[in-house]
């Protein structure tokens, strides 16, 4: 299912290996604009013919749409935003492209389009506060493609066929209410679709679009059987699920017999990530997973060959192949690491041209940078928690100031590579720890599982768990850890700085959630078919209220003993802002003063970047103060 918005065991190092991490002399004190600002270049895109670059870049401080004919030293812009980035896009034909931008954050994505000598830009979906998904691009009608929007009703997507010039809708299909995703086949026929009763989701099918929609397996939201798409043939479907297993498989699905047919990959470790294919050889090529770090599994051989031969070019970096031309001779390749954001490249497997497109960030030198080594510890009740120790270079790891960085999501898991926040915080001497507490997503059915009805409670444990270990083995300074996130990362935060008071020497909260009652009640409407999975998974306000209540930081801010930085964007769809208003409003009646910063054109985090270098500024003189880490001048 194609989806626009760009907008988801470890192998243990033993303990000495990590604490013997040491440089002679110290790394320099980076500007931390360095870390934050717009790259260079990035997000790269191959047109079908293969003739043309698109990539983004900045333009008056907002990442903008260029093309440029390959082989051509000068590069077009495309887009002119000057309010916010624009968010995403994609080749739409040879001659258009089309784009998706927000307003403040809001997260209702319109749909423009523009030809690549800059004529005919238009507004495709210009509807107020509507939201925009792509379904099907359909890469052979150069005219249509085929989106959804709950332009009827906020909470549903209905289904439309579009025309990329002129923004003519036709209304293809109506959600009947319970329809949460929707499929096409290979000839952009709309077969497959997602349903949902709240706590049970079905797969339904019909085999042509004027039939009715028939269940082919319906099973509880604990369990997983997601389309990724149909066989070449469009008579079956791969699926990525779970069923009668604890990891997520690649299998087949016969349409005829309404059964799994075939597990076609499984990793007895972790779950799958994604599925490689190519649609000019009609197959599948690959499916990737991550352990500590990502990894492949080929299914064909030229593929095998082509990434081998990419690993000989690139040596010492994760790759993976970013786009490819309609012939699939054409490639963009990025590489990935933990001390740099990687580079693009251009690949011909034929000729085999091979030469740099960009740095993204060629200001920030890896030398410099700190290394993110995979470690793992246990959690009282025994769990093995894995995550991520970035020490800061040129320091002996003993007697470290901390910060603590649990992930958003909380379903979502943290993962190697390359991260500003991490590598900021590192070259201002501070070690940071992240961690793939209980419910973290990549881990298996029963992993996941184990973090319902648990905020504030185990999965809090397994986040002080890894505080602990770092305390026991000399790494941290007890008297100098501190706790960072965002989204759910901010919860775990004031859940942190509420729940064990005495852990913790400050916390920064960025946009996250306070009040378990109120943060459900202020979800997006189109979250609202989710509404009684949701309340399964962290408990019902009224049959869980005493849960809820003892789980949601703004009623126990009386225990607060340490500093407190809270951030937030004005127009969070996700976690509005009275979640973060409520907390600097209990913390000020209890005699608490709380630096609170908000930004009027933000949303879920904050994209624009003088917004970035405004919270950062302040999240590092607030660590400064508190930890004793180093503070830049600015």
């Amino acid at each position: 299912m194609k989806i626009l918005i760009m907008l988801l065991i470890v192998n243990l190092l033993s303990l000495n290996s990590v604490i013997a991490q040491t440089t002679k002399g110290e790394v320099p004190l980076i500007p931390m604009k360095d870390f934050f600002k717009n790259p260079e270049k990035t997000a790269f895109q191959i047109s079908p013919n293969g003739e043309y670059l698109s990539f983004m870049m900045p333009w008056e401080s907002r990442l903008n749409v260029y093309v440029q004919k390959i082989g051509d030293k000068e590069a077009k812009r495309l887009t002119s935003a000057t309010e916010r980035d624009i968010a995403g896009y994609f080749w739409a034909n040879n001659e258009r492209i089309a784009y998706v931008q927000d307003k403040g954050g809001d997260e209702n994505f319109r749909l423009y389009a523009v030809n690549i000598d800059g004529t005919n830009e238009k507004d495709l979906t210009p509807f107020e506060k509507v939201r925009v998904d792509v379904i099907d691009d359909l890469e052979e009608n150069p005219n249509e493609m085929i989106i959804g929007m709950n332009k009827n009703n906020p909470q549903l997507f209905d289904v439309y066929r579009i025309n990329i010039n002129t923004g003519e809708l036709t209304e293809i299909a109506t959600n009947p209410g319970n329809i949460t995703g929707w499929l096409t086949d290979h000839e952009g026929k709309l077969r497959v679709a997602v349903t949902t009763d709240g706590v049970n989701n079905s797969l339904v099918y019909r085999e042509k679009e004027t039939d009715e929609f028939q269940v082919l397996i319906t099973t509880s939201f604990r369990e997983t059987a997601s389309p990724a798409m149909f066989t070449f043939d469009n008579k079956n479907l791969y699926l990525i699920s779970n069923l009668g297993r604890d990891k997520l498989a690649l299998t087949l699905y016969n349409l005829n017999d309404k059964k799994e047919e075939k597990v076609i990959y499984v990793n007895e470790e972790v779950d799958i990530d994604n599925i490689l294919a190519s649609k000019k050889m009609k197959k599948l090529t690959g499916v990737t997973y991550t352990k500590d770090k990502r990894s492949y599994h080929f299914l064909d051989e030229g593929t095998k060959t082509i990434y081998g031969e990419l690993t000989k070019l690139l040596p010492g970096y994760e790759i993976a192949i970013g786009g490819k031309n309609k012939d699939e001779d054409k490639l963009l390749v990025r590489t990935y690491s933990d001390k740099t954001r990687g580079s693009y490249y251009f690949y011909n497997t034929k000729s085999k041209e091979f030469f740099k497109l960009a740095d993204i960030s060629p200001w920030l030198d890896e030398k410099n940078m700190s290394d993110m080594k995979p470690i793992s510890y246990k959690s009282r009740d025994g769990k093995t928690i894995h995550g991520y120790l970035t020490l800061p270079k040129g320091k002996e790891a003993k007697n470290l100031p901390v910060v603590v960085n649990p992930h958003g999501g909380p379903w979502a898991r943290d993962q190697w590579g390359f991260n500003p926040e991490i590598q900021f915080l590192a070259n201002r001497g501070y070690a940071v720890l992240q961690m793939n507490f209980r419910g973290s997503t990549g881990y298996g059915k029963e992993f996941w599982m184990s973090s319902f009805k648990q905020w504030g409670k185990t999965m809090q444990d397994d986040i002080t768990d890894g505080v602990q270990w770092l305390i026991k083995e000399g790494i941290a300074n007890p008297k100098k850890v501190g706790i960072y996130g965002g989204s759910y990362g901010g919860y775990a935060t004031l859940a942190g700085l509420t729940f064990t008071p005495d852990l913790y020497a400050c916390g920064v909260d960025y946009v996250g959630v306070s009040n378990l009652f109120t943060f459900m009640k202020s979800i997006p409407p189109y979250w609202k078919p989710y509404l009684d999975m949701l309340y399964e998974m962290v408990g019902h306000p009224e049959q869980d209220s005493v849960l809820l209540h003892s789980s949601s930081p703004v009623f126990h801010v009386d225990k607060i003993k340490a500093p407190l930085f809270i951030a937030q964007g004005a127009n969070d769809p996700r976690v509005v802002k009275s979640e973060s208003d409520q907390m600097v409003e209990a913390l000020k009646a209890n005699g608490i003063d709380v630096p609170y910063l908000v930004k009027d054109n933000e949303g879920h985090g904050f994209r624009n970047e003088e917004n970035r270098f405004e919270f950062y500024k302040s999240m590092e003189e607030f660590l400064g103060k508190y930890l004793g880490g180093k503070v830049g001048a600015h």
